[in-house]
Formats: C-alpha cells, structure tokens, sequence
C-alpha cells in the first residue's frame, strides 16, 4: 500500500526547535509496512494533506514527538523508531543525504554530517570525537526528544554506512539517552550488532578508528561538493541569523569565478566589510577563516576522492 502523503498543518514554531519534514515520509511507509493506516495515524497526529522533501518545510519537535505517540499507539510497538530507522531514504534528508552517499571514507561522513546536521534536525547537536582507538559520532540533545526519533535516525546512520562501506560493519558501542524499554533489548541488539546502554546524557555511536579511513567504493568529489554547496546555501537560508553559514554559501558559489574578495561577499550578504566582520568575530571566526576553510575542504575533496565513474 503506498504511504499517504501530508504536511504539517500548521507551520513549525520558530521558537521550536524542528526537524526536515520529509522524515515523516519514512515514518509513514513504516507504518504501511505494518499494516497500520498511515493516513488515519497521521490524522489523529495532527498532520495533513502533501508534503515535499524541500528542506525549508519542517516539523517542531513538538510535531514529531506527537506523531511518535501516535504511532506507539496504533502499532502497540515500542521500538518503532527502529521500523522508521529502515524506511528512511537518503532522498529524504535532501542534498545531505546525496552528500554524505558520495563522501570518500566513514569519517568524512561523520565529519559531513556534523556539519550540516541542523538541516536534517535542529534538535541535536552533531560532534566528531576522534583518538588514535576510537571515532565517536556524538549527539547533544537540545530538547526533549522522544526515544523512537533517537532509536530512528541512529538506526538509519548505521544502515546507511553499511550501505556505503560493508554490510558486517557495527560500531564498538551505541550510547542512547532514553531508558530501555520494559520488554529489553534485543531488537537494539539485532539492529545495531551490540547490545547499548541507555540513560546516558548524549546519544553517541563509537566506531573502531581503523574502519574510519578506509575508501568508500561510492566516493566521488564532484558529486559531493555540487551537494555540500545546496546543503551550504539551505543551511544558510535555514538560519538567516548564522552568519557564517551565509558566508560560506557565498564563497563557494563566487570561488569557480577566481573573484571572491570580502567586499563582494559582503554586498552579497546586505553587509558592510566592517559589519561582516564584526558579526563573524561574534561567531569566533574572519572572513579570512572561512575563506581558508572553504578553500581547504574543497581541495581536499577533490585530492583525497576519485573521479565519478
């Protein structure tokens, strides 16, 4: 049965945080896969009518939180954050998705990620912690997020990067901020390769350092920069407040022409040179620093990925 389509039907508080609304699509094919009535679920959450994957059409957490109630109860099943985990499709996080697919090795997934995160959820923080041992893809939460959307998208990660480098791939460790569920953890277990631990402050998966450099026979640079440049320019469009994102957006878009100096960036912006300065140093940063730090990604994606085949 085909996964009703919806929108959320009323548009996401700006003071909440929100979460890109095409993640409620792979919530609804979750059901269906069930033989729950998407449509009916949906509803009673609040939500309807179509929705796009556009990244700027969003859900409050709030929203989500809602729908995961919802859907708890019409599936009496407490680890549906793990069904939804196995229905999310790169398509439904965008240009990041399409990003992350093409990186060059696991850690320049996390790394990607981490930086364009707020554009899949502004519910969390994304933060890579790496020793010469272990890499740890750590999620700060900034709200009360419920269980199922943790057990979700960690889920999809892990499925996703098995995708990309090897189906046996599983992390030494998965940390999750929720409370085991009454009937244990085996599904966790079966979804994860370990058993993890819960009631911890962050959700974090930790993975072998070893694994983290490999090659991804999918990498491609040309692939990942066209996508890491749309998610530069929804990210900066996401939060016209961040400054530094905008910046970004606009030197990688003036960069091919050889012309990207500050005063022009900052007349793209609406900005004076020295406001554009001020508002970045408020952020711990210069143009120049963003200007250096574009520049170096961007090499270091062609250098280090091979050619699109």
């Amino acid at each position: 049965m085909q996964a009703a389509p919806f929108h959320p039907s009323a548009v996401a508080a700006p003071d909440q945080p929100s979460v890109i609304a095409g993640y409620a699509l792979a919530i609804s094919r979750a059901l269906e896969h069930m033989g729950v009535d998407a449509r009916r679920v949906l509803r009673a959450a609040g939500l309807t009518e179509a929705v796009s994957n556009d990244p700027l059409q969003r859900l409050s957490s709030s929203q989500v939180t809602e729908l995961y109630r919802t859907c708890v109860e019409a599936t009496h099943d407490p680890y549906f954050g793990l069904t939804v985990g196995r229905f999310i499709h790169v398509s439904n996080i965008h240009a990041v998705g399409y990003a992350l697919m093409a990186s060059r090795s696991l850690l320049d997934f996390c790394l990607r990620l981490e930086r364009y995160f707020a554009i899949v959820s502004q519910t969390a923080a994304v933060r890579v912690e790496r020793n010469a041992q272990e890499v740890a893809l750590r999620f700060r939460h900034l709200t009360n997020l419920c269980g199922e959307t943790e057990d979700a998208f960690l889920a999809f990660l892990l499925r996703f990067m098995r995708l990309l480098y090897r189906q046996d791939f599983s992390p030494l460790r998965v940390e999750l901020h929720h409370a085991c569920p009454n009937e244990g953890p085996q599904p966790y277990a079966q979804a994860f390769g370990v058993v993890p631990t819960f009631g911890h402050h962050e959700s974090a998966l930790v993975f072998t350092s070893t694994a983290m450099d490999d090659p991804l026979s999918g990498a491609c640079a040309e692939l990942a920069q066209y996508n890491d440049k749309i998610a530069t320019e929804y990210l900066a469009k996401l939060d016209r407040a961040n400054v530094t994102a905008r910046v970004r957006a606009k030197i990688i878009k003036m960069l091919p022409a050889g012309d990207c100096t500050r005063r022009k960036v900052a007349q793209e912006v609406g900005m004076s040179q020295a406001t554009l300065q001020l508002k970045l140093a408020q952020r711990g940063t210069s143009f120049q620093d963003v200007l250096s730090e574009t520049r170096r990604d961007l090499a270091l994606g062609y250098l280090r990925s091979p050619p699109c085949r």
